[in-house]
């Protein structure tokens, strides 16, 4: 089976459907408006890598008989779906959420970067589940073991999981909703669907 000739990550951010399902149904739309394919064509599902289910785990894509990266997440009024040329993480998330949670994954150097800052740890916090989607063992790894450096402006950066350092790329859609996404260094562009804006 051939390789996705996608170049870049697409990611729509848009309003969440009324269940899941239909999130997936529209994950699958997407699919096929990102690379061509007939919508007959195109196939999705999930596959768990530590048990094999397919009721639960990462994302996968078929597109006209090829494999396509494909990650969606959703938060209080927002979904993001992303299409790829191969394994990525998306990761959509609120700065009340973050900070209205009694858990802190921060790691020392997160703290000392970044103090009390509620947007940067909602960034890191984005970040991190955006690595830890695309790597496929999502929260199995404990996040505060995923040390994430942001740099100044915050739209960029990396996450050392295991020792490795990944890119990672984060976008402000508004003052409350960071999306991040981990794709390898991979070009992304991002429409917010909500408005119509593309970034």
């Amino acid at each position: 089976m051939g390789e996705s000739s996608l170049q870049s990550v697409s990611v729509r951010v848009c309003t969440p459907g009324a269940t899941r399902q239909a999130d997936r149904e529209a994950l699958l739309a997407f699919v096929a408006e990102v690379t061509g394919a007939d919508p007959a064509s195109t196939a999705l599902g999930r596959r768990c890598p530590h048990c094999r289910g397919t009721d639960h785990g990462r994302p996968w894509a078929i597109a006209d008989g090829r494999p396509v990266g494909v990650s969606l997440s959703r938060t209080d009024g927002a979904l993001a779906l992303a299409v790829g040329p191969a394994t990525l993480g998306v990761d959509v998330e609120r700065v009340t959420r973050v900070a209205a949670a009694p858990l802190d994954a921060s790691t020392p150097g997160e703290r000392m970067r970044y103090g009390d800052d509620q947007r940067a740890r909602t960034a890191c916090w984005s970040a991190k589940e955006a690595v830890l989607k695309r790597d496929g063992r999502g929260l199995r790894v404990d996040p505060a073991t995923v040390d994430v450096d942001l740099d100044a402006d915050r739209d960029a950066g990396t996450a050392a999981l295991d020792g490795v350092r990944h890119p990672v790329q984060v976008r402000w859609l508004d003052d409350d909703l960071v999306l991040a996404v981990a794709a390898g260094g991979v070009p992304i562009d991002v429409e917010d669907g909500r408005r119509g804006d593309r970034r």
